[in-house]
């Protein structure tokens, strides 16, 4: 894949300091020939730190939250990408926290909208989750919300710029909060906390994330939420993998958890197209005329993209190999 695009640009990534928005910097940095790469978030500590550990002239750091219009409007200034990752992630958290999740998740995501627009950005792409899917948590409720303000905003623009897109993806392997850090700790001591044997998951690397994203910047004509084909395993056998000596201890299902999640749901497959690596969903605004419909093979009726009905499973020697070349985020 050729990052030329991105020759020259300058590119945004709020949230810059999370376990996506770190990585993607640092691999932007490594592997495109971007102008500038602006970091906003909240967090000053993690900036600190992350300006310590990256040297680049490249690099910019903006102080702000999603929350603050004002500020998104200061930090968009003459920016080409934007690259919108920002959000709370916790589900337990967040299920006792709701209003702050409102915030930051949806409204923090139309003042993301309106300083893009208010400032011309030409393209920006919004981080979502398979969570978003037929929700039961309030986590994925913002997100479906944060979706759907997403392809809206392009009825906006009617067609031109700035376009908005999403991509929607599964668990990412190693990430900061995530099951793999947790039971790495839990191994220390022997027992491995899973609340139901049969629960699934669909699992990304971060690596994977990053290129899959920047892909969908390139191609993106605005409205389109781009899916990944990625595998499937159960996180019983995951824990397996990761510490194959210790006991499991079964808790049940926190709240807000479902047993399997989903990237593709019926009611989305009648405006979703196949490629060979990935799926489209086509937005049902006026905006999206013929000369934007992408060439893929229609998606068939009665499908269902679940983590537990899925094709493609990782083995546990694929998930070792993988679990080997993880940095994994504290």
């Amino acid at each position: 894949m050729s990052n030329d695009f991105l020759k020259n640009k300058t590119i945004l990534v709020t949230g810059g300091t999370g376990s996506f928005g770190s990585n993607f910097v640092k691999y932007l940095l490594k592997n495109s020939k971007a102008k500038k790469i602006i970091v906003f978030s909240r967090d000053e500590l993690k900036q600190s730190k992350m300006e310590a550990e990256i040297k680049d002239d490249k690099l910019r750091f903006f102080i702000g939250d999603v929350r603050d219009l004002q500020r998104l409007q200061r930090a968009f200034n003459e920016v080409d990408i934007v690259v919108h990752a920002a959000a709370l992630k916790q589900i337990p958290l967040i299920e006792y926290n709701p209003i702050e999740a409102i915030k930051t998740n949806i409204i923090g995501t139309a003042n993301v909208i309106d300083a893009v627009i208010d400032n011309n950005i030409k393209k920006a792409i919004l981080i979502s989750s398979d969570k978003a899917v037929n929700p039961v948590n309030l986590y994925g409720a913002t997100k479906l919300c944060a979706e759907k303000l997403f392809i809206q905003a392009n009825s906006y623009t009617g067609g031109g710029e700035p376009k908005f897109s999403c991509v929607r993806y599964g668990n990412v392997l190693g990430s900061r909060g995530s099951v793999v850090p947790l039971f790495l700790k839990q191994r220390e001591k022997g027992i491995l906390t899973l609340t139901d044997k049969q629960m699934t998951r669909f699992w990304i690397t971060l690596e994977q994330g990053i290129k899959f994203v920047i892909s969908c910047i390139n191609k993106m004509k605005g409205g389109e939420i781009f899916i990944p084909k990625i595998p499937s395993m159960k996180i019983a056998d995951l824990a397996k993998i990761i510490a194959p000596n210790s006991k499991i201890k079964i808790t049940g299902i926190r709240p807000g958890e479902k047993l399997h999640e989903i990237l593709l749901s019926p009611e989305e497959i009648m405006r979703s197209k196949e490629f060979d690596k990935y799926f489209v969903i086509e937005p049902e605004f006026p905006f999206w005329n013929e000369s934007y419909v992408i060439k893929g093979k229609p998606v068939p009726n009665g499908f269902r993209y679940s983590s537990d009905t899925n094709k493609k499973w990782l083995s546990a020697k694929q998930m070792k190999k993988i679990l080997k070349t993880l940095k994994i985020e504290k």
